[in-house]
């Protein structure tokens, strides 16, 4: 700005530095969450695997892929808890580079704004003494110029002669503070661009660091989606060991009774055979009483 004590520009930089930290607290925070998701879904994912009953009265090599199958889910959730880890320590990495980018920032600031209060002052007292050198003359004589009586004209000398003087110190007094005005804001501009590269310096960093952040968050992401594969392969694998034939095979050794069938049932004729056998002699009939 063309205002030696305007920070409109100085104020903006600062702004757009407070939404950087800003987003990346966001992000931070988005980190934070996504770690609680991936918690709960893998304490949910190890607690189906170890106490939902899947397939439990199955035999040989399907119980052994149903055995894999609840292993590698318990994995699955074993490695959304490891992630959740990985995602809190992130998150935890956005916040040390957050405060530490802080922290060096606030040291520029407080430069800045003691600079920017001694340019004020020192304007303002400029413009003062400025305002004060150039309203001392007509001020000072006007009055003397009114005098009625040649006599007063000795006290108008004197009156000249000091006011002279008054002005003249004046005169030094305001040279001096231009002086040091100009000393005050030539330390001012060297800090503000100082400042400004600082700041640039700042948000190159920040920029580089959260996309870099955000990058490895999507590698990790598709690193547990590759891991989790991995664990589905091994299910996979084991499905495909999985054997019709020796499970109906194991099924009928583990539970066989005999290797021979049962005889034929041979109909046997007891009216014949009781015509042949002699029969034993009957008691007397008892009579029966109508």
């Amino acid at each position: 700005s063309t205002d030696l004590t305007s920070t409109v520009g100085y104020d903006s930089i600062i702004q757009h530095l407070n939404d950087g930290r800003k987003n990346c607290k966001e992000f931070e925070d988005f980190l934070k969450e996504r770690a609680i998701i991936e918690e709960k879904y893998g304490k949910e994912l190890i607690n189906l695997s170890k106490k939902k009953p899947c397939g439990q009265t199955e035999l040989n090599t399907l119980k052994r892929s149903l055995d894999v199958f609840k292993q590698q889910i318990d994995n699955v959730g074993q490695g959304h808890i490891q992630l959740a880890q990985t995602l809190r320590e992130e998150a935890k990495k956005m916040e040390d580079f957050r405060e530490k980018q802080k922290l060096h920032r606030k040291k520029i600031e407080l430069i800045m704004e003691a600079i920017h209060k001694n340019r004020n002052l020192q304007y303002k007292k400029t413009m003062e003494v400025k305002q004060i050198r150039c309203c001392f003359l007509p001020c000072g004589l006007m009055p003397l110029l009114h005098l009625p009586c040649l006599s007063w004209f000795w006290q108008l000398f004197l009156k000249l002669a000091q006011t002279k003087s008054a002005l003249e110190d004046t005169d030094r007094s305001y040279q001096q503070s231009v002086t040091t005005m100009e000393k005050i804001r030539e330390e001012w501009q060297n800090e503000h661009i100082k400042a400004c590269e600082f700041f640039e310096t700042q948000e190159c960093e920040r920029i580089n660091y959260f996309r870099n952040a955000l990058w490895l968050h999507v590698n990790q992401l598709s690193l547990g989606c590759v891991q989790n594969d991995e664990k589905y392969e091994e299910i996979r694998k084991s499905l495909e060991m999985c054997s019709i034939e020796k499970d109906v095979d194991f099924f009928v050794n583990l539970r066989k009774t005999g290797s021979l069938a049962p005889a034929p049932v041979v109909y046997e004729n007891y009216y014949n055979a009781q015509r042949n056998v002699t029969p034993a002699r009957s008691p007397a009939p008892v009579p029966i009483s109508r």
